[in-house]
């Protein structure tokens, strides 16, 4: 299975301590839970199905729908999406 890695942003030290303030946060009363979501906030992984529809395929199909409607403009979301849902159950 293929991952991803998403990488945040970090907040300045500047608005961390002004969120801290907001809170009624106090200094080393909730930094334990405050730093245990800072490690698991650096990084995040997103796991991409290897088996998923490629680009090309749902706009291969999705055209394919726009051709059974005579081509009428106004419904390529629809389209692209019920091409996105229907490649998606047949690789399941």
């Amino acid at each position: 299975m293929a991952t991803e890695t998403v990488k945040s942003t970090k907040a300045s030290a500047k608005s961390k301590s002004a969120a801290k303030a907001q809170a009624g946060e106090t200094e080393g009363v909730k930094a334990a839970p405050a730093a245990a979501a800072k490690k698991t906030a650096k990084a995040k992984t997103v796991e991409v199905a290897a088996n998923a529809p490629s680009y090309a395929e749902i706009a291969q199909l999705a055209e394919r729908y726009w051709a059974e409607r005579g081509w009428q403009d106004g419904y390529a979301e629809q389209d692209w999406m019920r091409a996105e849902r229907e490649l998606m159950g047949a690789s399941s």
